[in-house]
């Protein structure tokens, strides 16, 4: 039995937008799209959204997750989106275990409802809403060691068929995605996204290179002019620290006018 998890991070686009139509997400709505046609109907669903941190660890452990509308300034259709998927308390608990076992204290909230970092993307890949789902935050001290060692600790996870998602954005400088574009602006996040992929997916780099890339992100070239703030980029990390291996695809969209990039890692290719 193979309990090793299919993982993805993935870029979730601006708020509710890649929902209503909007045409500057559309390249990201095929990949997404594409990604879950291409891999097996995964039989739960755990996601790290950018949008919820706490100060340890927490987990999603309610039977039926509402939805949180965690964004604002948006037509009416916007807070009338439904994503009905079922929770799994058992699968929290896991989690929560594991972590655990790992020293890494973590919490249970049985209250709180899926962000937009969940539900987004979930609706564009698996539209039926039939498929469970658990939520975890990041740890709000925003360190990419600790988001490496969560990553890490969830190895221990035993759970077959599992699908792995960091819902994050390899580009996030909110002032840019509204700036006119520059050849500038153009360059530096290209050369980020280069270091990105390199660093992601390059067969020449050895495990510990890369974690050490990973852990020290802020040097990588415009790290800061793409990343003001890390919270979308620290799902990547769980990612590798579960994986612990270059990623097996690597696909690129243009999100409103920004070149982003999302990682993929096979089950089939875990060791």
């Amino acid at each position: 039995m193979n309990t090793a998890p299919d993982i993805l991070f993935l870029s979730h686009g601006g708020g509710p937008l890649p929902l209503l139509g909007d045409p500057d997400h559309q390249e990201m709505v095929d990949s997404l799209t594409g990604i879950a046609n291409a891999i097996s109907k995964p039989s739960a669903i755990l996601v790290i959204s950018a949008h919820w941190e706490a100060p340890v660890p927490t987990i999603t452990s309610g039977a039926t997750p509402g939805l949180i509308y965690d964004y604002g300034g948006f037509p009416p259709a916007a807070y009338q989106i439904q994503y009905p998927c079922p929770g799994e308390p058992e699968l929290a608990q896991q989690v929560s275990q594991a972590l655990e076992n790992a020293g890494i204290p973590a919490q249970l909230d049985a209250n709180r409802g899926f962000d937009h970092g969940v539900f987004v993307p979930l609706k564009i890949m698996y539209p039926e809403a039939d498929i469970p789902c658990v939520q975890l935050s990041l740890v709000n001290n925003l360190s990419a060691d600790t988001h490496l060692a969560i990553g890490r600790a969830l190895k221990s996870l035993q759970r077959e068929n599992l699908l792995v998602i960091g819902s994050g954005f390899s580009f996030h400088n909110m002032r840019e995605f509204f700036s006119p574009i520059t050849q500038e602006s153009q360059a530096k996040n290209q050369a980020f996204e280069e270091w990105l992929v390199n660093t992601c997916a390059s067969p020449d780099i050895d495990e510990a290179e890369r974690s050490r890339r990973l852990a020290n992100w802020d040097r990588a070239p415009y790290a800061r002019f793409c990343h003001p703030r890390e919270e979308h980029l620290l799902p990547l990390h769980v990612c590798y620290g579960l994986a612990g291996r270059p990623s097996d695809e690597q696909l690129s969209a243009t999100i409103l006018n920004k070149a982003s990039g999302m990682f993929y890692w096979s089950r089939d290719s875990a060791r």
